[in-house]
């Protein structure tokens, strides 16, 4: 029984610091994608590749991170036939370099063999997710782009859960059976609350080559009815082009030249950018108008922080301490460092209160803490950078304190 306890405990002591890993790692990462579809052979992966290899050619820091497990694409598509190479830290592993911005990391690779078959079930498929963010070494990022693998299974879920700031990019095409599995998409990111960018409708038509006329494989306008019914934005459609497929068979994907499909793409890399830029605008409203309601009358407020090692820990239940720090009109006065209580369910949220806490700056956290604080007249703010807690304090006297997702994983 001693020993079952003692492997629980290091198990989880592992995973903790696993998940700090993942947490610093997404800092160093300004844009999170994920490619999704509701089935297979819609081009997703195609889409995937396109967009980091056209992010990287505007000049942006471009990672891509192939998750399909069982049908990994990604390196044939760009021709990756090198190998992983060691990092500069001990136990980690560089991607593979594409290009001097691109860099792609994916099972294949790590497997060698591109026909061996991997049969893994649910948990060791987020184990190597994680693993994917945390044991990598991954540059610092404008864009991390994920090619998940079709349908809402465990990859999409690890994602949600290991990346909260991610947000979804879903490729359709306009068939009916592939629309409404994109609903089922749609309905799987607002489930575990993942922005969607928006929709990208693949494969709508196919121009002859000989006559330009333009024929529709399909159905039309598929993609634009879904996301004008569901309240998203169609951020383009892309044409049947054969010499896609042939550069993808090739390992030679590319978007020089003037082909028609081409010419969308960047269209729909105009619109990626400003749905962030959209996105980025809303969550600073958001934030300046918490700010605003959180102004206290006297001017006085105790923030507590879970911190190890001298910085916030992720993890609001299983810090060393928690540090509280007394404000005054805007200034910092004192700091006490408290050993919370054993970490049982609705303990460490009467604890806080019982200390005097009425706000609580956290990385992430459990919806049963959070309610428990809230109706305890304690402000909860989620998603915090790892940091100083004199420091999150003092951003957040300034108004500056950029917090983001829940970043609660279990």
């Amino acid at each position: 029984m001693e020993d079952q306890q003692a492997r629980e405990k290091a198990h989880k002591a592992e995973y903790d610091a696993q998940s700090r890993e993942i947490y610093a790692r997404l800092q160093g990462m300004t844009h999170k994608i994920l490619v999704m579809s509701g089935k297979g052979g819609v081009g997703k992966s195609s889409v995937a590749a396109h967009l980091a290899i056209a992010l990287a050619a505007r000049g942006k820091r471009v990672g891509l991170m192939d998750v399909d497990l069982h049908g990994p694409s990604i390196p044939r598509m760009l021709g990756l036939q090198g190998s992983i190479r060691p990092g500069r830290q001990a136990g980690k592993m560089r991607p593979v370099s594409h290009s001097p911005n691109l860099e792609v990391m994916s099972i294949e690779v790590l497997m060698g063999d591109k026909d061996a078959a991997t049969i893994w079930r649910g948990p060791l498929k987020g184990g190597v997710i994680r693993q994917f963010i945390a044991d990598i070494e991954w540059s610092a990022l404008d864009y991390l782009v994920i090619d998940s693998p079709p349908g809402t299974g465990d990859e999409p879920l690890s994602v949600a859960q290991n990346v909260p700031q991610a947000k979804a990019l879903i490729v359709t095409t306009p068939q009916e059976v592939s629309l409404a599995d994109v609903r089922k998409s749609i309905n799987f990111c607002r489930q575990v609350k993942m922005e969607i960018l928006g929709l990208v409708e693949n494969m709508s038509g196919y121009t002859c080559p000989h006559c330009g006329e333009v024929a529709d494989l399909f159905r039309t306008g598929g993609g634009e009815r879904t996301a004008r019914k569901e309240n998203l934005r169609l951020l383009g459609t892309l044409p049947f082009e054969p010499q896609v497929v042939k550069n993808a068979d090739r390992g030679a994907l590319a978007l020089n030249g003037e082909l028609p499909f081409n010419r969308a793409f960047a269209g729909i890399v105009d619109a990626v950018e400003e749905s962030l830029a959209e996105s980025a605008r809303s969550a600073a409203e958001a934030a300046a108008r918490a700010a605003a309601a959180r102004k206290s009358p006297n001017g006085k407020r105790m923030v507590a922080i879970p911190v190890s090692g001298g910085k916030l820990d992720p993890h609001f239940g299983h810090c060393e301490q928690f540090a509280f720090i007394e404000t005054h009109d805007g200034q910092i006065g004192s700091t006490r460092l408290l050993a919370p209580p054993a970490h049982e369910p609705g303990v460490l949220p009467r604890w806080l209160h019982e200390q005097g806490a009425d706000v609580a700056i956290v990385g992430g956290m459990g919806d049963q803490a959070r309610d428990l604080l809230t109706r305890n007249g304690v402000e909860v703010i989620i998603g915090a950078p790892i940091d100083a807690p004199e420091t999150l304090v003092r951003q957040f006297l300034d108004n500056r304190l950029v917090a983001g997702e829940n970043l609660c994983t279990h």
